[in-house]
């Protein structure tokens, strides 16, 4: 396994990319890309509402880099307060010491969305494993104010109202504080991946209206004894949507990424960052330009271990077609067209064998 060797990449630095960037031919010409990384970048976000050109185009650019070599990058300065995550990490601590039986009124296989409790090994990842020793509890959009509503064009395909204990009546509450603040810093991205895309900034836009985003509450307990590659905590993967915010519980190194030469690239929590790491979803739209990038979790601190990401994706009834300059005669369309809400509904059919 390779050690991984965190790059911060500042303003100045950014900068310096941004020139180099622009000097680069338009991204859907042939880019070679170094995808034997050994490294996860750090980008800091304390610009991100500076609206000047270039420091917006400079910020692109350390996206670009992240996304075309490696599909991974922490984040900083990234808006969301520690007093919300850790708000949110107390109540899923509580939730998953509630008895079985009580979890399981709340499972997923119960809902057609595919919301609520997903017990230990009920979820197989990775096709070669006997399945992910985690539990997960999985929510989607809902107003905080029970009272505010939206139109939701998709409710057929994914969406629909989510599930809650009526034992830990807090849990709604804390958790979707935490979601709509990581919702907000996902919104704030899609310019970022526009211009590093070469598109107007306001490009995802109209994909994004509805916030298709999911997140999910996990818990994986310590897996001790003899080493079984079969069953770790989240079989090798990739993410489905178009990009996860993953937080990670501090002084537990799980998170691993695999580079283009079969190494295992470890991506450690580090103090006051988040992961972001790209799905399938701009794979197919920029035609894998854009890398999601393959990668597992494995428990093997001894203790048990939390996270918490959100599935970011576009609205599910957008069609995954490739972006502008992404497919070119040296580069055809690899892949079918479907919508996202069809993708995402296959993928967690495969995964929690709904029918």
């Amino acid at each position: 396994m390779c050690d991984a060797y965190l790059t911060a990449i500042d303003l100045n630095s950014l900068q310096a990319i941004y020139f180099t960037f622009m000097s680069i031919p338009f991204i859907g010409e042939e880019e070679q890309a170094d995808t034997g990384f050994k490294e996860i970048p750090i980008i800091d976000l304390a610009n991100i509402s500076n609206n000047d050109p270039a420091v917006q185009q400079a910020l692109a650019a350390g996206i670009r880099d992240a996304c075309v070599n490696v599909g991974f990058f922490y984040v900083r300065n990234h808006g969301i307060s520690e007093e919300t995550i850790s708000a949110t990490l107390e109540v899923a601590k509580e939730f998953f010491a509630l008895p079985l039986e009580t979890k399981m009124k709340l499972e997923n296989h119960k809902t057609p969305n595919f919301k609520g409790y997903s017990p230990l090994l009920s979820g197989n990842n990775n096709p070669d494993n006997a399945g992910d020793l985690q539990e997960g509890f999985e929510f989607g959009w809902e107003p905080i104010d029970p009272l505010t509503a939206r139109d939701d064009e998709d409710s057929e395909t994914m969406s629909g109202a989510n599930v809650w204990p009526l034992e830990l009546p807090e849990l709604r509450r804390k958790a979707l504080k935490y979601y709509h603040a990581a919702v907000n810093l996902g919104k704030s991205l899609f310019p970022l991946f526009a211009l590093a895309l070469n598109l107007p900034s306001t490009f995802f836009d109209d994909k994004t209206q509805n916030s298709a985003a999911l997140m999910k509450l996990l818990h994986y307990p310590p897996q001790t004894g003899a080493f079984d590659e079969r069953v770790i905590g989240i079989g090798a993967h990739t993410d489905w949507e178009c990009f996860t915010i993953l937080w990670q519980e501090p002084n537990i190194q799980a998170l691993q990424v695999l580079n283009s030469k079969k190494q295992w690239v470890s991506a450690p929590p580090i103090p006051g960052t988040l992961v972001i790491n790209l799905g399938d979803q701009f794979a197919r739209w920029t035609n894998d330009i854009f890398k999601s990038t393959v990668h597992r979790a494995v428990n093997r601190s001894g203790v048990h271990r939390y996270s918490i990401p959100l599935f970011f994706g576009t609205d599910y009834n957008v069609r995954l077609e490739p972006v502008p300059g992404c497919v070119s005669p040296k580069r055809p369309a690899r892949y079918e067209v479907t919508t996202a809400g069809e993708y995402v509904k296959g993928r967690l059919q495969a995964t929690y064998s709904h029918k």
